[in-house]
C-alpha cells in the first residue's frame, strides 16, 4: 500500500529552468521545475518540445543548477528545495529516471530565511557549488571525483555574515585559479539598531567576492565593493582565455561591468518610447550564449523587451558594454540559450514557448545603448525605442499553461437566459477575459 498525496492536475507554472546535456553526448535538453514536479524536456528534429521525464518530488523545488566536471560528457543537476539539503541529481538514459547521486543535509526543513536553498552558484568548471539562504547562510561544497570517476562532494564549508540580506550569487569565472563566487548583499545591521530609520535609508548594496582556497580548503571574503542600490541580478561573464571575466551588475535603468581592479563600466537600458519617466527599468531573466570566437547576453526586461549585451574588450580589459533591443516576447521566470540554435522561455504567469533564432541581432539600424554615451548633468543619456514584431526569433513550439483565476462574477442580464460566468485569468500581455456558460 502507497500512501502517496497526489494532485489530479499538476502544476503548470515553471519557477525555473536550466538547459544542458543531462543524457551525454550532443543533445541539448531542458530541466523545468514546476513547483513540486520535475520535468525534462527535448526538442525533436522538428523543433517540438518532448517530455522524456516527469518526477514528482514531493517538495518545492527553490532553485536548479547544472555543472560539468571538467572532461565529463554529461552534466549533473543541482536542486535547491524546502528540505534543507542539496540534491545531485544525474539522469539515467537506460532507466529514463533520475538517480539520486548526493543528498547532504545541512538545516531544517521548510521554506526559511536563514536556510540555504533559495540561490544557487556554480563555479563554470564544475570544481564547486555555492547554495544561499535569502539571510546570512552561505555554504560552499567541493565537488570531485574518485577512482572510479564516480562525482564526490565534500563536507560544506561556511561562508556565513549575519544581518546580511542576499539578493543574487554567481560563479565567476577565473579559469583554474581558485574558485570565486559573487553575491549582492546588504548589511542591515545598523539599521536594525537605529529607530529613526535614517540607518535604513543611507543602507548600501554591495558587490563580494567569495574565494574557495582549494589548497586550505577554506572560503574568505576576498573583495567587497559598493554597488548601486537598485542592483537585483548578477550574469557571469566568461573568463579564463575567452573573456575579460567580471560579472554583469543588472540594476534598475542600467547594467554595470564590475570586476576587481577594474574600473566599471557602465551602459543605460534603453527605455519605450511611451514608458513613463518615473518608471525604472529592471532586468528579470538573462542567458549567455557562447561559442569558441565570441560570447553575448540576452537580459530580459519586467516589460518583456530582450536586449543583447555584447562586451568590447582586451583580453581582461573592458573598453566599452554595449546593450541593443533584440525582440519582445512574454515575461518570463527563466532563458535557456540551446547550442542547437533554440531559445526556451519559461514562465510563470503563462505559457512557455521554443523559439527558434532567425539572427543574433546584427542589424545596425536597431536603437543601441553604450557605455561610451555622453553623461549629462541628470544622469546618462537615455536611448528610446519602439516595441515591434518577432525579427530575430521565430517561435515554433509552444506548451500551454493554466492561467491563474484573479477575479470571477457571475452575470445574469435577463431572467430567460442561461447565466454567464466572467472570469479574469493571469495577468500581463497574456491575461483574458474568459465566459462561460452552463450547459
Amino acid at each position: 500500500m502507497y500512501l502517496y498525496s497526489l494532485t489530479l492536475q499538476q502544476p503548470t507554472g515553471v519557477i525555473c529552468a536550466i538547459n544542458g546535456s543531462f543524457s551525454g553526448g550532443k543533445v541539448q535538453e531542458i530541466v523545468v521545475a514546476r513547483g513540486k514536479v520535475l520535468d525534462l524536456l527535448r526538442p525533436d528534429d522538428n523543433g517540438k518540445l518532448q517530455t522524456l521525464l516527469s518526477v514528482e518530488i514531493f517538495g518545492a523545488i527553490r532553485s536548479l543548477a547544472q555543472f560539468r566536471l571538467t572532461g565529463a560528457q554529461k552534466d549533473y543537476i543541482v536542486v535547491g528545495s524546502d528540505s534543507g539539503r542539496i540534491v545531485i541529481l544525474e539522469y539515467n538514459k537506460e532507466k529514463n529516471c533520475f538517480d539520486k547521486v548526493h543528498q547532504e543535509t545541512f538545516g531544517k526543513s521548510g521554506c526559511r530565511r536563514i536556510v540555504p536553498g533559495q540561490y544557487l552558484a556554480i563555479d563554470p568548471k564544475g570544481r564547486a557549488v555555492m547554495i544561499g539562504a535569502c539571510e546570512k547562510q552561505k555554504l560552499v561544497y567541493v565537488l570531485n571525483r574518485d577512482t572510479a570517476a564516480r562525482l564526490t562532494i565534500s563536507s560544506p564549508l561556511e561562508a556565513h555574515k549575519s544581518h546580511t540580506i542576499t539578493f543574487s550569487i554567481c560563479g565567476v569565472d577565473c579559469g583554474f585559479d581558485n574558485p570565486i563566487f559573487a553575491a549582492i548583499e546588504l548589511d542591515y545591521s545598523e539599521a536594525d539598531q537605529d529607530p529613526t530609520g535614517q540607518a535604513a535609508n543611507e543602507a548600501q548594496k554591495h558587490l563580494t567576492f567569495y574565494e574557495l582556497d582549494l589548497g586550505l580548503n577554506h572560503v574568505s571574503r576576498k573583495w567587497s565593493e559598493q554597488v548601486d542600490n537598485g542592483a537585483n541580478l548578477l550574469v557571469t561573464v566568461p573568463g579564463g582565455g575567452d573573456g575579460p571575466s567580471g560579472v554583469l551588475v543588472c540594476a534598475e535603468n542600467f547594467v554595470i561591468y564590475k570586476n576587481q581592479g577594474h574600473p566599471d563600466v557602465r551602459a543605460v537600458i534603453p527605455r519605450r518610447v511611451d514608458l513613463p519617466a518615473e518608471r525604472g527599468v529592471l532586468i528579470v531573466s538573462a542567458a549567455m550564449h557562447k561559442q569558441k570566437t565570441m560570447f553575448f547576453f540576452l537580459l530580459q526586461t519586467e516589460y518583456g523587451d530582450i536586449f543583447k549585451v555584447t562586451l568590447d574588450h582586451d583580453n581582461d580589459r573592458v573598453k566599452e558594454l554595449n546593450i541593443k533591443y533584440f525582440d519582445t516576447i512574454p515575461v518570463t521566470s527563466s532563458l535557456c540559450v540551446l547550442k542547437s540554435g533554440f531559445l526556451f522561455a519559461s514562465s510563470e504567469f503563462g505559457n512557455h514557448a521554443l523559439y527558434q533564432f532567425q539572427a543574433i541581432g546584427d542589424d545596425p539600424d536597431v536603437e543601441a545603448s553604450s557605455s561610451t554615451l555622453m553623461e549629462t548633468e541628470e544622469g546618462f543619456q537615455p536611448v528610446f525605442f519602439q516595441p515591434r514584431k518577432l525579427k530575430n526569433l521565430v517561435r515554433i513550439d509552444q506548451i500551454e499553461s493554466l492561467m491563474p483565476i484573479m477575479d470571477m462574477k457571475i452575470v445574469n442580464l435577463f431572467e430567460e437566459e442561461t447565466p454567464q460566468i466572467f472570469s479574469l485569468c493571469g495577468r500581463g500581455p497574456r491575461s483574458s477575459l474568459r465566459i462561460l456558460r452552463p450547459v
